[in-house]
């Protein structure tokens, strides 16, 4: 008989990427006793949260949440409802984690612009420590035509000290969806427009002219890196440039394969034209 969980997970990749939530929440409750074991296999998109001490956004996730509490806030070191025995990095794993948290904030201004970052910290029971790096940036639209998307990076990483080096385990995930529409119907439709929206949304059905793109990468690596190395940041532009590979350009050959934008008739004798004078040159 095959594991439960692997077979959940087999299913989670044939299910539609932009209901992961939903999926996992109704896998859940199928198998309760699997609950955990799935919710660290599948990555699910970031949830931002506010520190009520500090009024500054964070990300909650699987990495960061103790039983019933959302999740540990970085600005603070308290959760979500407050726990008096939560689990907390130590003294000096704590400041390591204060000035992460005020590095990466400034890389997610400047490689993003915007959107939300979170880095927490905990020891390992073999030594070193562990940790993960979140981002999560969103597109809201202004307009019903106007594209909408996400992108969440989780960064999970195991850190051992060699010396002046360190030995450095990373697993990189990238949730990104992307939603364009184009509506030919005139401004006064409006009305008509919304409610088509609205059960849309209640079928989880696209609207006409809507296209949603979405998916998930993950790469791993292994190896020596100098203390303080730019590793995420490597990985991270690795990864975009992947994205934007398999996004666009492999979309773009499909469509590209099922409808040409110039005529059949004319494409084909342009390239009898140029066989002929290939030959030309070659005689």
């Amino acid at each position: 008989m095959a594991d439960p969980v692997d077979s959940m997970l087999d299913l989670m990749r044939r299910l539609p990427p932009t209901r992961v939530e939903e999926n996992v929440n109704a896998l859940i409750q199928l198998c309760p006793d699997y609950a955990d074991d799935l919710l660290g296999s599948v990555d699910q998109p970031l949830k931002v949260q506010t520190d009520h001490a500090t009024g500054r956004e964070y990300l909650a996730c699987d990495y960061n949440r103790d039983g019933i509490a959302i999740g540990e806030s970085p600005w603070s070191n308290e959760y979500d409802p407050p726990l008096e025995d939560g689990t907390a990095p130590s003294p000096k794993l704590r400041k390591l984690e204060i000035a992460a948290n005020e590095a990466f904030d400034t890389y997610r201004e400047m490689y993003y612009e915007g959107g939300v970052s979170s880095v927490y910290l905990w020891e390992l029971d073999e030594g070193g420590f562990a940790g993960v790096v979140l981002f999560k940036k969103e597109m809201n639209p202004s307009s019903r035509d106007d594209p909408s998307g996400s992108w969440d990076s989780i960064h999970v990483f195991e850190m051992a000290e060699r010396g002046r080096q360190a030995h450095y385990k990373l697993t990189s995930t990238i949730m990104l969806q992307l939603v364009t529409r184009q509506n030919d119907k005139p401004e006064d439709a409006s009305s008509v427009i919304g409610s088509e929206k609205k059960n849309s949304e209640q079928h989880g059905k696209k609207m006409a002219g809507e296209v949603n793109l979405s998916g998930s990468m993950t790469r791993q690596t292994e190896q020596d890196w100098p203390l303080h190395d730019a590793m995420i940041e490597e990985m991270e532009i690795k990864m975009r440039n992947l994205l934007q590979e398999v996004y666009f350009g492999k979309t773009r050959d499909i469509v590209y394969d099922l409808r040409s934008i110039e005529d059949l008739e004319r494409a084909q004798r342009q390239r009898e034209l140029q066989k002929e004078l290939v030959g030309f040159i070659k005689r």
